[in-house]
Protein backbone atom coordinates (compact mmCIF):
# COMPACT_ATOMS: atom_id res chain seq x y z
CA UNK A 1 0.00 0.00 0.00
CA UNK A 2 2.38 2.70 0.97
CA UNK A 3 4.52 1.59 -2.27
CA UNK A 4 1.50 1.66 -4.24
CA UNK A 5 0.85 5.28 -2.42
CA UNK A 6 4.34 6.67 -2.76
CA UNK A 7 3.97 5.78 -6.84
CA UNK A 8 0.36 7.46 -6.86
CA UNK A 9 2.43 10.67 -5.18
CA UNK A 10 5.35 10.97 -7.91
CA UNK A 11 3.04 10.54 -10.63
CA UNK A 12 0.77 13.25 -9.76
CA UNK A 13 3.92 15.39 -8.99
CA UNK A 14 5.22 14.64 -12.32
CA UNK A 15 2.09 15.86 -13.68
CA UNK A 16 2.18 19.45 -11.95
CA UNK A 17 5.21 19.54 -13.02
CA UNK A 18 4.46 18.32 -16.84
CA UNK A 19 2.11 21.12 -16.66
CA UNK A 20 4.00 24.03 -14.97
CA UNK A 21 6.71 23.50 -17.73
CA UNK A 22 4.26 23.22 -20.58
CA UNK A 23 2.30 27.05 -19.30
CA UNK A 24 5.52 28.23 -18.66
CA UNK A 25 7.31 27.67 -22.37
CA UNK A 26 3.94 28.59 -23.94
CA UNK A 27 4.33 31.71 -22.47
CA UNK A 28 7.60 32.34 -22.51
CA UNK A 29 7.14 31.81 -26.09
CA UNK A 30 4.24 34.19 -26.54
CA UNK A 31 6.13 37.25 -24.79
CA UNK A 32 9.07 36.32 -27.34
CA UNK A 33 7.21 36.39 -30.30
CA UNK A 34 5.83 39.75 -29.05
CA UNK A 35 9.17 40.95 -28.10
CA UNK A 36 11.31 40.58 -31.36
CA UNK A 37 8.92 42.88 -33.66
CA UNK A 38 9.20 45.41 -31.22
CA UNK A 39 13.04 45.14 -30.61
CA UNK A 40 13.07 44.81 -34.53
CA UNK A 41 10.89 48.10 -34.97
CA UNK A 42 13.23 49.82 -31.98
CA UNK A 43 16.59 48.91 -34.03
CA UNK A 44 15.02 50.34 -36.75
CA UNK A 45 14.47 53.81 -35.62
CA UNK A 46 17.51 54.20 -34.06
CA UNK A 47 19.44 53.55 -37.49
CA UNK A 48 17.01 55.75 -39.01
CA UNK A 49 18.45 58.37 -36.76
CA UNK A 50 21.62 57.86 -36.93
CA UNK A 51 21.83 57.63 -40.45
CA UNK A 52 19.84 61.32 -40.56
CA UNK A 53 22.06 62.63 -38.04
CA UNK A 54 25.19 61.32 -39.88
CA UNK A 55 23.70 63.00 -43.25
CA UNK A 56 23.33 65.91 -41.49
CA UNK A 57 26.71 66.13 -39.91
CA UNK A 58 28.20 65.34 -43.72
CA UNK A 59 26.12 68.66 -44.83
CA UNK A 60 27.76 70.61 -42.18
CA UNK A 61 31.21 69.73 -43.08
CA UNK A 62 30.01 70.15 -46.94
CA UNK A 63 29.05 73.85 -46.01
CA UNK A 64 32.41 74.60 -43.19
CA UNK A 65 34.61 73.42 -46.26
CA UNK A 66 32.83 75.58 -48.93
CA UNK A 67 32.72 78.54 -46.46
CA UNK A 68 36.72 77.97 -45.51
CA UNK A 69 37.22 78.09 -49.40
CA UNK A 70 35.51 81.21 -50.02
CA UNK A 71 37.01 82.93 -47.25
CA UNK A 72 40.71 81.99 -48.57
CA UNK A 73 39.14 83.39 -52.40
CA UNK A 74 38.25 86.28 -50.74
CA UNK A 75 40.32 87.26 -47.68
CA UNK A 76 44.11 88.18 -49.15
CA UNK A 77 45.46 88.49 -45.13
CA UNK A 78 43.82 84.61 -44.62
CA UNK A 79 45.36 83.32 -47.93
CA UNK A 80 48.81 84.37 -47.45
CA UNK A 81 48.94 83.53 -43.87
CA UNK A 82 47.94 80.24 -45.48
CA UNK A 83 50.95 80.16 -48.12
CA UNK A 84 52.98 81.19 -44.80
CA UNK A 85 52.19 78.27 -42.52
CA UNK A 86 52.94 75.44 -45.76
CA UNK A 87 56.34 76.96 -46.63
CA UNK A 88 56.91 77.19 -42.63
CA UNK A 89 55.84 73.58 -42.76
CA UNK A 90 57.90 72.49 -45.59
CA UNK A 91 61.10 74.24 -44.48
CA UNK A 92 60.26 72.48 -41.01
CA UNK A 93 60.30 69.26 -42.95
CA UNK A 94 56.62 68.23 -41.58
CA UNK A 95 54.94 67.25 -44.45
CA UNK A 96 56.25 65.20 -47.02
CA UNK A 97 57.56 66.45 -50.25
CA UNK A 98 58.39 64.83 -53.69
CA UNK A 99 60.79 65.86 -56.59
CA UNK A 100 63.59 64.87 -59.19
CA UNK A 101 67.10 64.67 -56.98
CA UNK A 102 69.36 61.86 -56.45
CA UNK A 103 70.34 58.87 -54.27
CA UNK A 104 73.17 57.73 -52.78
CA UNK A 105 73.86 54.56 -51.25
CA UNK A 106 76.38 53.46 -48.89
CA UNK A 107 78.03 49.81 -48.16
CA UNK A 108 80.75 48.79 -45.64
CA UNK A 109 84.15 47.83 -47.58
CA UNK A 110 83.31 44.16 -48.18
CA UNK A 111 87.32 43.09 -48.63
CA UNK A 112 89.21 41.30 -46.29
CA UNK A 113 91.26 43.58 -44.08
CA UNK A 114 95.28 43.14 -44.09
CA UNK A 115 97.71 42.72 -41.47
CA UNK A 116 97.91 46.18 -39.32
CA UNK A 117 95.06 47.84 -41.11
CA UNK A 118 92.91 50.05 -39.04
CA UNK A 119 89.14 48.18 -39.16
CA UNK A 120 87.56 51.55 -38.69
CA UNK A 121 88.54 52.86 -41.99
CA UNK A 122 86.39 49.72 -43.67
CA UNK A 123 82.91 50.89 -42.03
CA UNK A 124 80.68 53.48 -42.39
CA UNK A 125 80.48 56.21 -39.44
CA UNK A 126 78.07 58.92 -38.48
CA UNK A 127 80.52 61.50 -38.98
CA UNK A 128 80.66 60.27 -42.72
CA UNK A 129 76.89 60.56 -43.37
CA UNK A 130 76.90 63.90 -41.65
CA UNK A 131 79.58 64.95 -44.08
CA UNK A 132 77.68 63.85 -46.99
CA UNK A 133 74.41 65.68 -46.03
CA UNK A 134 76.15 68.74 -45.68
CA UNK A 135 77.93 68.73 -48.99
CA UNK A 136 74.10 67.92 -49.91
CA UNK A 137 72.76 71.31 -48.58
CA UNK A 138 75.53 73.00 -49.99
CA UNK A 139 74.78 71.58 -53.39
CA UNK A 140 70.73 73.30 -52.95
CA UNK A 141 69.19 69.93 -51.41
CA UNK A 142 65.91 71.14 -50.99
CA UNK A 143 64.82 67.96 -48.53
CA UNK A 144 67.26 64.81 -47.09
CA UNK A 145 66.37 61.61 -45.56
CA UNK A 146 68.79 59.06 -44.63
CA UNK A 147 67.17 55.31 -44.30
CA UNK A 148 63.94 56.76 -44.41
CA UNK A 149 64.49 59.29 -41.54
CA UNK A 150 63.83 63.06 -42.62
CA UNK A 151 67.13 65.87 -41.78
CA UNK A 152 65.73 68.77 -40.29
CA UNK A 153 67.32 71.30 -37.93
CA UNK A 154 67.08 69.11 -35.04
CA UNK A 155 67.76 66.01 -36.44
CA UNK A 156 71.05 64.44 -35.27
CA UNK A 157 73.26 61.87 -36.78
CA UNK A 158 75.76 60.26 -34.34
CA UNK A 159 77.24 56.62 -33.24
CA UNK A 160 75.25 54.32 -31.23
CA UNK A 161 77.27 51.56 -30.86
CA UNK A 162 77.74 49.57 -33.87
CA UNK A 163 74.50 51.23 -35.44
CA UNK A 164 73.65 55.35 -36.17
CA UNK A 165 71.04 56.71 -34.69
CA UNK A 166 69.43 59.40 -37.20
CA UNK A 167 66.40 60.96 -35.07
CA UNK A 168 66.48 58.82 -32.08
CA UNK A 169 66.26 56.01 -34.57
CA UNK A 170 68.96 53.36 -35.01
CA UNK A 171 69.70 52.33 -38.54
CA UNK A 172 71.94 50.36 -40.30
CA UNK A 173 73.97 49.23 -43.76
CA UNK A 174 73.38 50.03 -46.50
CA UNK A 175 72.99 53.52 -45.61
CA UNK A 176 70.21 55.48 -48.55
CA UNK A 177 70.90 59.17 -48.31
CA UNK A 178 67.64 60.75 -50.70
CA UNK A 179 68.20 64.19 -51.63
CA UNK A 180 65.32 66.65 -53.58
CA UNK A 181 66.97 68.99 -55.62
CA UNK A 182 68.08 69.63 -59.13
CA UNK A 183 70.10 66.20 -60.14
CA UNK A 184 72.77 67.65 -62.15
CA UNK A 185 73.49 69.90 -59.42
CA UNK A 186 73.35 67.52 -56.65
CA UNK A 187 75.41 65.31 -58.66
CA UNK A 188 77.96 67.39 -59.55
CA UNK A 189 78.34 68.95 -55.88
CA UNK A 190 78.64 65.26 -54.75
CA UNK A 191 81.61 64.30 -57.64
CA UNK A 192 83.32 67.17 -57.54
CA UNK A 193 86.84 66.42 -57.24
CA UNK A 194 88.53 66.28 -53.82
CA UNK A 195 84.72 65.71 -52.35
CA UNK A 196 83.56 63.67 -49.34
CA UNK A 197 81.98 60.94 -51.40
CA UNK A 198 85.87 60.40 -53.33
CA UNK A 199 87.59 60.24 -50.41
CA UNK A 200 85.32 57.35 -49.16
CA UNK A 201 85.66 55.45 -52.01
CA UNK A 202 89.18 55.11 -51.98
CA UNK A 203 89.13 53.99 -48.53
CA UNK A 204 87.09 50.95 -50.37
CA UNK A 205 83.60 52.04 -48.87
CA UNK A 206 80.87 51.33 -51.44
CA UNK A 207 79.68 54.38 -52.47
CA UNK A 208 77.22 55.10 -55.67
CA UNK A 209 75.17 58.05 -56.33
CA UNK A 210 72.68 58.40 -59.10
CA UNK A 211 70.33 60.75 -60.76
CA UNK A 212 66.23 59.86 -59.94
CA UNK A 213 63.05 61.96 -61.69
CA UNK A 214 60.84 61.10 -58.59
CA UNK A 215 61.61 60.88 -55.13
CA UNK A 216 59.24 60.38 -52.01
CA UNK A 217 60.73 61.67 -48.95
CA UNK A 218 58.63 61.06 -45.56
CA UNK A 219 57.82 63.86 -42.97
CA UNK A 220 59.96 64.38 -40.14
CA UNK A 221 58.07 62.27 -37.36
CA UNK A 222 60.49 62.78 -34.06
CA UNK A 223 59.67 65.64 -31.39
CA UNK A 224 59.25 69.11 -31.95
CA UNK A 225 58.89 69.88 -27.97
CA UNK A 226 60.80 72.88 -26.72
CA UNK A 227 61.46 72.75 -22.37
CA UNK A 228 63.58 76.14 -22.73
CA UNK A 229 63.64 78.24 -25.95
CA UNK A 230 60.78 80.95 -26.40
CA UNK A 231 59.42 83.50 -28.91
CA UNK A 232 61.25 86.73 -28.19
CA UNK A 233 58.96 89.57 -26.95
CA UNK A 234 59.48 92.56 -28.77
CA UNK A 235 58.47 95.36 -27.63
CA UNK A 236 57.30 98.79 -29.88
CA UNK A 237 59.55 101.83 -29.55
CA UNK A 238 57.75 104.68 -28.30
CA UNK A 239 57.63 107.80 -31.29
Amino acid sequence: MRSKGAQFAIAAVCLILGIMLAVQFKTTESYQADLVPARVEDLTQQVSTVSQERDALIEEVLSLREKLKNTRENDPAMADLEKDIQKANLSAGFVPVQGPGVIITLTDNASELQSGENPNISIVHDSDLLMLVNELKASGAEAIAVNGERITARSEIRCAGTLILVNWNKIGPPFIIKAIGNPDTLESGMLIKGGYMGSLQVLGIQANIEKAEKLDIPAYSGSMNFSYAIPMQYEEKAE
